[in-house]
């Protein structure tokens, strides 16, 4: 993307004239393409927080009898969340205590 030194509008390719050129919209500001352009920006990505605690939510969660599919170990760590409406039931997310294979019931 381009944009116009005159007004900061976004710079459009336009061939009305026969050749290719970026044109402004807003002003009379033209540009001739004489060449390939081409030019790559490469962004940086936005470090994302854990929406769910990540490993310190279960450093105070509270353990139950519950059997693990992994290696049927009968306790886990758990903790309950409201991540759907007010009249749905909260999610119950588990911890096995053997393993540490995560689950999650509704």
């Amino acid at each position: 993307m381009l944009f116009c030194p005159t007004c900061a509008n976004l710079l459009v390719i336009s061939s009305e004239t026969g050749y290719n050129k970026w044109a402004c919209n807003t002003c009379a500001y033209e540009f001739p393409i004489s060449k390939q352009m081409t030019s790559r920006t490469k962004m940086k990505r936005k470090e994302v927080d854990d929406v769910l605690g990540g490993d310190e939510m279960w450093k105070h969660a509270d353990s139950t009898a519950a059997q693990c599919d992994k290696c049927n170990h009968g306790r886990a760590y758990f903790y309950q969340l409201q991540i759907r409406s007010a009249d749905e039931p909260m999610t119950t997310f588990y911890r096995c205590a053997g393993c540490g294979y995560r689950w999650r019931e509704n």
